[in-house]
């Protein structure tokens, strides 16, 4: 499953973003990849346990949190703290796979990866090429969003960036743990959720049908969850 969140950060957010990430020290994108994809990333980010990293990394946990598209997608556990990286021309990086498992850095505690997320910090038009290119069983699917939208997918997926041919792209990076770890039936409740928000659109919650699906929506995710 691939889901366009709009809107995750504020305009203003954004450019606070962005002013941070200026006066940041960027280093080599290899330092956070697995032994495979570091032969294949060409990208800059900042330190991990930089303090800009962390202050940017809690506004960008607060904004998931205050956002219902996120939590009914990935339906998160646990959230890997936020990582910030920049490809700047001639910078680019080939298909991989994520680490199915990584470590938080503070605590050692390991996460597992079952949803993917790139949050994009420039704006579309200030770079050419950059797309993020995903691909499922129904083929290849470019993402190049506006700033402050979001896009998540299975960490499962074989997913690259192309070459950056014009100007700089910034984004913010991480992994989900997910209460339901299985993606078709993450999927499934995702989809189960956003025809609950449709329904009650037009009858009230104290309607038997709509205390029905929402509690069927309820069950279900109590038997598929793991925490």
């Amino acid at each position: 499953m691939l889901v366009h969140v709009k809107n995750v950060l504020t305009a203003e957010e954004v450019a606070y973003c962005r002013g941070v990430l200026e006066s940041a020290e960027w280093g080599d994108g290899k330092a956070t990849a697995g032994q495979q994809s570091a032969k294949a990333k060409h990208n800059l980010q900042i330190p991990q346990k930089s303090p800009q990293c962390r202050e940017l990394g809690e506004l960008v946990l607060r904004a998931l949190g205050r956002n219902p598209t996120f939590t009914s997608a990935a339906l998160p556990l646990r959230v890997f703290p936020p990582l910030f990286n920049r490809y700047d021309t001639g910078m680019y990086f080939d298909a991989h796979v994520d680490n199915a498992i990584r470590p938080e850095p503070e605590t050692g505690y390991r996460i597992r990866t079952d949803v993917s997320s790139t949050l994009f910090l420039t704006p579309p038009e200030d770079y050419d090429g950059g797309e993020l290119v995903i691909r499922d069983t129904y083929g290849e699917h470019s993402v190049k969003l506006p700033a402050g939208d979001l896009v998540l997918y299975p960490s499962t997926s074989l997913h690259s960036v192309k070459l950056i041919t014009r100007g700089s792209r910034w984004a913010s990076f991480f992994w989900t743990q997910s209460m339901v770890k299985d993606d078709g039936k993450r999927t499934l409740m995702y989809e189960f959720d956003q025809a609950i928000i449709e329904i009650r659109k037009s009858l009230p919650d104290s309607h038997e049908g709509v205390l029905g699906v929402t509690g069927t929506y309820h069950n279900l995710l109590r038997q598929w969850a793991e925490l």
